[in-house]
């Protein structure tokens, strides 16, 4: 796991909403970061705009640079993974960044490129895998066992022993009781109460949820 390790130059892929709010954490754990890139310009964006991906292929070798995943997700987690991999491909590293509000035991494991947001509240024994978004105030309880390129949206809560496999998206202020398994590519609609598991490539909605479509 890197986190917000400032001994090389940083740089920021995205410069929609999400990679804003990242800008904020970043300033506030001191760390400088040099510009973003993306395909278009963003006018006030709080920080540089260096170009496309091509700027950093012609500046940075791998091992000159770490990257920071600023593309959100609503819904579906193709955009953030896909952006994630390719420039894994290429041997760049990402750095985790972690909110100062933010609660974590000593005894958890993140992937490389974690993001844990403002409020958020990891339990202990909890494995997160890499390039995963815990979002504002969301709460992971003990136990639990999120895979990778995984939204867990803001206010949610997932209760303890609970696993969430990968490329999932479980909405806004949804909650998960103890002891579920929700399968990969799944969505939790937002307000969402889960009860029982939940099959892979799934939609679930609803108090209790109900699997209402296959992905």
């Amino acid at each position: 796991m890197n986190v917000l390790m400032n001994t090389k130059p940083v740089i920021l892929i995205g410069n929609g909403g999400h990679a804003n709010v990242l800008v904020n954490i970043l300033q506030m754990n001191n760390i400088d970061v040099i510009g973003c890139v993306s395909p278009k310009f963003v006018e006030d964006f709080p920080i540089p705009y260096l170009g496309t991906d091509d700027f950093i292929f012609k500046n940075y070798m791998p091992k000159e640079t770490f990257l920071i995943n600023g593309i959100g997700s609503v819904g579906d987690m193709g955009n953030r993974k896909n952006a994630y991999l390719y420039y894994k491909r290429y041997g760049y590293t990402f750095l985790s960044v972690i909110h100062p509000s933010v609660i974590l035991p000593v005894n958890c494991t993140l992937g490389e490129g974690v993001q844990l947001m403002a409020g958020a509240v990891i339990q202990p024994n909890v494995s997160i895998g890499e390039n995963t978004l815990i979002n504002t105030s969301a709460s992971i309880d003990h136990d639990c066992q999120i895979g990778a390129h995984v939204h867990i949206a803001p206010g949610t809560v997932l209760s303890g022993n609970v696993c969430v496999q990968d490329e999932t998206h479980i909405g806004t202020s949804a909650t998960v009781i103890q002891n579920i398994k929700i399968g990969t590519k799944c969505t939790i609609g937002a307000g969402s109460v889960v009860v029982k598991n939940i099959s892979d490539r799934t939609l679930a909605i609803g108090t209790p949820a109900r699997e209402v479509r296959k992905k």
